[in-house]
Order: structure tokens, then sequence, then C-alpha cells
């Protein structure tokens, strides 16, 4: 097997050709590999289901011993697929306590979002207007045929 990446590879149902192409992948598509699910009230304002996590989101995790607690994004680990919870920390053995070490972005899930950057959901709120214009249309169109109904 070769040991660069290959742009043009689409998928596999081998597990050892899927870990290579994850653990050869550059920089600008691990960043992909980031994704974070939404809350529910987000994913219905931006018409996403996920995003990826960035320094600064507040995020609520889900799985293992810290499930249910809440934090900011201290930190994010592009290279090893991880970030950094504050306020997230665990006793030690002498005593006093330790930031938790690291948590994979799919076992956490956003809850408030770093919108600083107004590129980062320029292609989600476009979903979303075009989505409410044609609700809008098809409540207009059950409104009018219940009036041609009523006057019958």
């Amino acid at each position: 097997m070769k040991s660069e990446f290959n742009k043009s590879w689409n998928s596999s149902v081998q597990p050892r050709r899927q870990v290579k192409f994850r653990a050869n992948a550059p920089n600008h598509i691990r960043r992909k590999f980031m994704g974070c699910s939404l809350d529910k009230k987000l994913r219905e304002k931006y018409g996403r289901r996920n995003i990826e996590v960035r320094k600064g989101d507040e995020v609520k995790i889900m799985r293992g011993k810290f499930k249910g607690k809440q934090g900011k994004v201290g930190d994010v680990d592009v290279k090893n697929t991880r970030i950094q919870v504050e306020g997230i920390q665990r006793k030690k053995k002498l005593g006093g306590e330790k930031l938790v070490t690291w948590f994979h972005p799919s076992k956490v899930k956003i809850i408030i979002l770093n919108v600083d950057d107004k590129r980062r959901l320029k292609r989600g709120k476009v979903v979303v207007e075009e989505k409410t214009k044609e609700k809008v249309k098809e409540v207009k169109k059950v409104v009018k045929k219940k009036t041609v109904e009523g006057k019958k």
C-alpha cells in the first residue's frame, strides 16, 4: 500500500484502509473530522445537524464519567482529533486537581456557538431561509384549500 494520501479515495469496507485514510489525512481534511452535533434549537435555527467545533463554543459532554457536565472549549487538537473542555477537572491521587485530559468531538454536543466568524455559518443560513420560504408557501396553499372548501 502506498503511504501517501490519496485525494480520489472514496471509501472502503476494510477497517485498515479507513484507519490509514484518517492517519494520513492532511490538516484541512482532518478539520472535518472535528464535527460535533448541535443542540436541537441550534439545528432548527441554522438548518444543520453538526458543525466543526472551535475554541469558544460551549459544549455538553454526552458520554463517559463526566456525562451531563458543560463547559467552554479551551483547546482544539486537530492532529489527534480531540478537544479540551474548560471547567472539567478530576482529582489527583496526591490531592489537587488537574484538567481532564481530552474528549473526542463525537462525545460532546454544542449548546452555544461561537459566532465571531460570519463565514462559519454562511451555508446554514441560506438553507434556513429557503426552508422558511417553502414552509410559508405550503401554509398559504393549505389556507387557500380550506377557504375554497368552506365556500362550497
